[in-house]
């Protein structure tokens, strides 16, 4: 299809625009389409009519000149030019012809654009290029230059357009791209559909589809995002808000503006309020609207409305033109002055940019004085209301605002374009119709934002309650609960088949019932509890250095002693009746050689490198990692029982100590998970003096092991993992993807997700029979693996139902979004699914690693969130020691007083030969 100069323009605005113009579609029911395509036809005609008036008689002008007067050039100036190179078409308004300028060099062709703004846009550049790009190809021609004649003194604008060639190459071959395919475009709104003729059409389309662009607040970037995330309505956007408690550091700055509020605002036709905001006027409000025209950058009407004593001030100051701006600036001032203590208020910056503007052109009044005050400190209720009060209204523009709120305009669509076309239309008439039209929209608009800031008002003095012109209700955000889909505790199922299979999955469930029957798998005994502490405050045991005998220098027998010294040994000790304080003191000699003269020291055998024995750092680990009790509380457990002075820093001391004792048990229990079958792996993140870092676990039926990482990469599983070869357990996060390996995706997690969006949506039949068959192939899995556990010869009968279940999957057409959406989840993930079915020992879900990952959560509310990243990958290998000895089914506290560093070790030690003290 030959792209033409309307099509090029149509699609720098719009593709839909450009899609339908191509088809031979127009629009209506746009006012101010309409006028701009009459001021740009009238404006063309009487720029036509003064080049040609201006041309010399020597020079040539031709009208709608063909192809063959381009390539003769006899002419000075062609009007209404339209030229063809290929695919592609241009209507120029004018071409001018310029001599050589050198011996041999061609005749220069210039393309002309009349365009009636005073201000041009890219836009208006690129086209200009366009037009210089086909002529060139046409006439075989370097054009490197165009002209732009516009705005009310007809001002010439040169455009180089050699340097806009490379973006305007580019475009024809995507309008051809697009103008093949059998249907239109995406359907977006956007900041040009108020100036184009077929804004109600699109407009309808956007609300019937419940479309993102409704929300005009939202950038194409973030609109993006959120399809690259299958989320393409407002209605699925609404569910993605989830209320969060804001972190101490930004309680007090304003809350950023959340589009899945305003989403949810929409859906539940409720106004949402967020934090506790004030809106405090000091003073006597004068609402300001202020009416212009931005193509000349001129102000032309103010509308003012406040309080007297006798009753409103309504005021609408005119100017008929610039003379009289200054004129109406300076009545501006002096009825500000006769409010006692004004403050302006309005709605947006354009009337900022307004106060701004005439200052600076006609001058501010006194510093010290009220209106100087007004002027520089004025209240935008648009700011205010942005990211703090969110209406069930698609646009925060006022017109949405106050409609919503009660207010209503005379006329059916007032908008500040349809201002404009009064504006231009008062000017060329005079009619005194038209300024009443005007002054009577103005006020309006006063009374709209006076409407608005005392709802605002209301709302703040009252929450959670809507004033009587706003039909629903309001909800506080801060009070909202946070709708988590994995959470612990009782959860709510739309299926009973659902909630039968989540039992199933259970931890205790699958460690007492499921294992057992699976090979290779013992029963873990339960961990012993620990006894009442018994009060014990006396030292007990002192340990002597023996005679030296010799010199170590000159091998001398006659030795003489100068002194002792010692070093006490703080520790705790297990007694069949309980734990006891004991304290165990070194004592070695210092001598001097009778001979030589040497000095020396003898430490008797088994002096203790540190001042806390083992006993004492088994107890302080038991308490912080197995009964999650916070360093602070273990310090004064140890003041209150045992009498042990300053103990706070030897708590942290004696934590990192046994996390340095225990780092190579870790580092081997994470090499026996690689060289096994099966591999958990699952994340979450936890909050380190403000950052974010990410905590990793690893774990199989017999070990667990936990890492922490500033990131959420895909980088480091990849790694900790390289060379494993077994099945690898993982919930839907993409980073697992990457590892080479066989990968069982956790089921569990696909029908929570399933669950919630049933909920979501009961109504979706659709969605509704997608899960009903899920559940029912899922619900005679589980119901073998009750039966005989996790094994292939009797699991393999599955996959039949399963291999039905996906050939009628892929036969059916799905018109609801959610269930085409699992429908597309399930056969992407065919291969990880129920991989399972065909490996002894495979669980269907997660559930070892969750029950992992509950450890740390636990753990985390425990530490209090004061630690540091160095404290946090302590207590990761303190943590993966005790759910090792979970799983391995021995005592955590008798590992620790072991001094053994291997559990498979300690757990083969029978009762009487586990020791109780290194």
């Amino acid at each position: 299809m030959r792209i033409t100069s309307d099509l090029f323009s149509a699609f720098l605005k719009c593709p839909t625009k450009c899609y339908l113009r191509s088809t031979g579609q127009s629009g209506s029911g746009n006012a101010y389409a309409e006028w701009v395509r009459d001021q740009n036809n009238a404006y063309q005609g009487e720029v036509a009519k003064r080049l040609i008036e201006a041309a010399p008689n020597t020079e040539r002008v031709l009208t709608s000149p063909t192809a063959e007067d381009l390539k003769t050039a006899t002419w000075g100036l062609a009007l209404d030019v339209k030229v063809r190179a290929g695919n592609m078409e241009t209507q120029i308004h004018g071409v001018e012809r310029m001599a050589p300028q050198g011996r041999g060099k061609p005749t220069q062709s210039i393309p002309i654009r009349f365009i009636p703004r005073n201000k041009i846009t890219k836009d208006d550049r690129l086209l200009v290029a366009f037009d210089a790009l086909v002529l060139s190809k046409a006439t075989g021609l370097d054009v490197s230059l165009g002209k732009i004649i516009h705005g009310d003194a007809q001002a010439i604008l040169k455009v180089k357009t050699n340097l806009l060639f490379a973006t305007v190459r580019e475009l024809p071959g995507r309008i051809s791209a697009l103008l093949a395919i059998p249907s239109p475009p995406n359907l977006i709104l956007n900041r040009q559909c108020g100036e184009c003729d077929f804004r109600n059409r699109c407009r309808e389309s956007a609300v019937k589809n419940d479309d993102l662009s409704l929300l005009s607040s939202m950038t194409e970037k973030d609109r993006q995002k959120y399809n690259t995330r299958g989320i393409f309505t407002v209605t699925q956007i609404s569910y993605t808000f989830r209320p969060r408690r804001r972190p101490k550091r930004l309680r007090e700055g304003r809350e950023k503006y959340h589009h899945a509020l305003q989403a949810l605002a929409i859906r539940t036709k409720t106004i949402h309020v967020v934090g506790s905001p004030a809106l405090k006027i000091d003073g006597t409000p004068v609402y300001l609207d202020v009416e212009g025209l931005p193509d000349t950058d001129l102000f032309y009407l103010i509308g003012l409305r406040f309080n007297t004593p006798g009753g409103i001030a309504r005021h609408s100051i005119w100017a008929d033109d610039a003379g009289a701006e200054k004129q109406m600036w300076e009545h501006f001032l002096t009825l500000l002055a006769g409010v006692e203590r004004p403050v302006l208020v309005h709605y947006g910056s354009y009337e900022t940019m307004f106060l701004k503007k005439m200052c600076e052109r006609y001058g501010a009044p006194p510093q010290e004085s009220s209106v100087a005050k007004a002027i520089t400190h004025t209240t935008d209720i648009l700011s205010f209301i942005i990211g703090q009060f969110y209406f069930p209204t698609y646009s925060n523009g006022l017109k949405h605002i106050a409609a919503y709120c009660g207010f209503h305009w005379s006329d059916t669509e007032p908008s500040g374009l349809s201002a404009i076309v009064w504006r231009k239309a008062w000017e060329a008439t005079k009619a005194a119709a038209l300024k009443e039209t005007l002054l009577r929209y103005n006020q309006e608009d006063c009374n709209a934002l006076e409407k608005t800031t005392s709802e605002l008002q209301h709302l703040c003095s009252n929450p959670g309650v809507a004033s009587e012109g706003c039909s629903h209700g309001v909800v506080d955000v801060g009070s909202m609960r946070a709708d988590v889909p994995y959470h612990f505790g009782k959860m709510d199922f739309a299926l009973p088949d659902f909630e039968r299979i989540n039992q199933a999955a259970y931890w205790d469930y699958q460690r007492n019932r499921i294992r057992i029957r699976s090979p290779d798998e013992q029963r873990p005994a339960l961990p012993t509890k620990a006894r009442r502490h018994i009060r014990s405050v006396h030292p007990n045991r002192q340990i002597v250095s023996q005679y030296a005998g010799s010199c170590p220098q000159c091998n001398g027998s006659i030795l003489l002693k100068t002194g002792k010294f010692s070093r006490l040994v703080r520790d705790l000790r297990c007694v069949p009746s309980g734990i006891k304080r004991w304290h165990v003191q070194y004592v070695g000699q210092r001598y001097r050689c009778a001979r030589c003269g040497a000095r020396f020291a003898d430490r008797p055998k088994g002096w203790p490198p540190h001042k806390e024995g083992f006993g004492l750092l088994a107890y302080v680990v038991y308490q912080l990692i197995e009964h999650r009790v916070s360093q602070r509380s273990v310090a004064d457990s140890l003041v209150e029982f045992f009498h042990i002075d300053r103990p706070r820093a030897m708590v942290n001391r004696l934590k990192a100590r046994a996390a340095c004792i225990y780092r190579t048990t870790c580092a081997r229990m994470m090499d026996r998970l690689v060289q096994g079958s099966v591999i958990h792996a699952d994340e979450t993140d936890v909050s380190i003096g403000g950052k974010k870092m990410f905590v990793w676990v690893f774990s199989n039926s017999k070990e667990t092991v936990y890492y922490s990482t500033r990131t959420r990469e895909g980088d480091f599983p990849k790694k900790m993992l390289s060379g494993f070869k077994g099945v690898l357990v993982s919930d839907f996060y993409p980073a697992y993807d990457s590892i080479a390996c066989l990968q069982q995706k956790c089921l569990i997690h696909l029908m929570r997700d399933l669950n919630s969006d049933l909920l979501k949506v009961p109504f979706d039949e659709e969605l509704r029979a997608l899960a009903v068959e899920f559940a029912s192939v899922l619900k005679s899995i589980v119901r073998t693996i009750d039966r005989f556990g996790l094994k292939t010869r009797f699991l393999k009968k599955h996959r039949i139902p399963v291999a039905r279940f996906y050939r009628e999957l892929a036969s059916r057409t799905y018109q609801s979004d959610v269930a085409a959406k699992y429908r597309d989840r399930f056969q992407k993930g065919r291969e990880n699914l129920f991989l399972f079915l065909d490996h002894d020992g495979v669980p269907w879900n997660n559930n070892s690693a969750e029950h992992a990952i509950k450890a740390f959560i636990m753990l985390r509310m425990g530490i209090g969130g004061s630690s540091t990243e160095v404290g946090i990958a302590d207590y990761l290998v303190l943590l993966s020691i005790l759910e090792t000895c979970k799983c391995k089914g021995v005592s955590f506290l008798g590992f620790l007083l072991s001094g053994e560093l291997d559990i498979d070790t300690f757990a083969l030690l029978k009762g009487s030969e586990r020791p109780t003290h290194p």
